[in-house]
């Protein structure tokens, strides 16, 4: 019998999926794949509703609807004084992985080389190489996960298509200074590519930082895609809406490929995601401050236990060092034994390197209740001892 897709059928389950089902075998508290544990707003559930009863519910626009497509222009507007065409320059998509997908099939061809920073989500890869991209990385480096102009001399070219950039940063909880998104903005600009900007945790930074778009950057606005997620906003991650943002002749490629993927969003979330993305600032300072406090009881926990706990600027995660402990083995082999020994599971960071990657970095995610948190932090204490 012939094989399946030679790229695709290359790569294992994901290591979400793997440490999910380890934790359900050992019953232990799964702070290793990242959604929240609540309900979300009850206002924008009662929209989404409301709209499934009473509203539209045959196929709507491909590139969504107005009221969400609209609600994108004034967000952009709103947050980050971009003028945005509702029309021509936003669409709709079922996720950001989606938009992401949509993105890279609509715009690489066979050949052309993709600038990856590592740590990454781990679907960007087999995204790149399924459209034909040639990658090339931009290795971080614990505990700041910084880089340096020599990085991005070794990874750009003039076969350079686009650079993809997740900020805030998925798993090593990065949100881009400035100064590293104006080095970035250099390079696109010197080698005339592009940028792909998953900001899917753009709402979720702490400590009174702001994301900074690298499309509000000089000489970036017809350069930038930038994708949002409605489930990292509305900590609703089962509804998969995302969106995509970008100057027209970017985004025109785009929705050639969305139209092949899944080809539109269930109409009744895309008008309450179009509510949510309206509610006061009130709704978005305090999805950050409360998770901001989630982070600091976790982490203050992780560090009484004697994990050497790494800054954490934005998104769900905290990332934490295992050197301390002089376990023998790596970061993987310390995740599958803490998922049977502790109770508790996390996620190693060596699973969103392809090379130069760090062995002794775990990924816990603190958007879980509070009692939740406590749980874990009591079992790892436990097994550590400092109880």
């Amino acid at each position: 019998m012939k094989a399946g897709n030679a790229i695709l059928s290359g790569y294992g389950t994901t290591i979400f999926e793997v440490m999910s089902r380890l934790a359900d075998e050992h019953g232990a508290i799964n702070l290793g794949q990242g959604f929240p544990d609540e309900r979300g707003p009850a206002d924008v559930l009662d929209v989404a509703a409301n709209a499934l009863l009473t509203g539209w519910n045959q196929y709507p626009s491909m590139m969504g609807t107005p009221d969400l497509r609209q609600a994108l222009a004034n967000h952009a507007k709103r947050f980050y004084d971009l003028e945005v065409d509702w029309k021509t320059e936003t669409m709709v998509t079922s996720g950001a992985t989606e938009a992401l997908t949509a993105c890279l099939l609509g715009l690489i061809n066979p050949g052309d080389e993709v600038v990856l920073f590592q740590p990454m989500y781990d679907s960007y890869l087999p995204i790149v190489r399924l459209a034909g991209g040639v990658p090339r990385f931009v290795s971080l480096k614990a505990p700041d996960w910084s880089f340096t102009r020599a990085d991005l001399e070794a990874a750009f070219s003039p076969r350079t298509k686009l650079v993809l950039i997740n900020d805030p940063l998925n798993p090593a909880a990065k949100v881009f200074s400035r100064p590293e998104l104006e080095l970035i903005a250099e390079f696109v600009q010197r080698f005339d590519t592009l940028a792909v900007c998953d900001e899917v945790y753009e709402h979720l930074v702490f400590d009174g930082r702001r994301h900074i778009p690298l499309m509000t950057l000089p000489g970036m606005r017809d350069r930038c895609l930038k994708i949002g997620s409605a489930g990292k906003t509305f900590s609703l991650t089962g509804w998969k809406v995302g969106y995509v943002t970008a100057a027209p002749h970017l985004l025109q490629p785009v929705a050639k490929a969305h139209q092949f993927l899944t080809f539109t969003t269930p109409p009744n979330l895309q008008t309450a995601v179009a509510f949510g993305l309206n509610k006061d600032d009130a709704y978005f300072a305090d999805l950050a401050g409360g998770l901001q406090a989630k982070r600091d009881r976790l982490a203050a926990g992780l560090t009484a236990v004697g994990f050497e706990v790494q800054p954490s600027a934005g998104t769900y995660f905290v990332v934490a060092d295992i050197g301390r402990f002089g376990f023998d083995g790596d970061d993987q082999a310390f995740c599958r034994w803490l998922t049977a020994e502790a109770g508790v599971t996390a996620i190693p960071v060596s699973a969103f390197f392809v090379e130069n990657a760090p062995t002794t970095c775990v990924r816990f995610c603190f958007s879980k209740k509070n009692e939740i948190l406590d749980t874990a932090i009591e079992r790892l204490s436990k097994r550590f001892g400092t109880v």
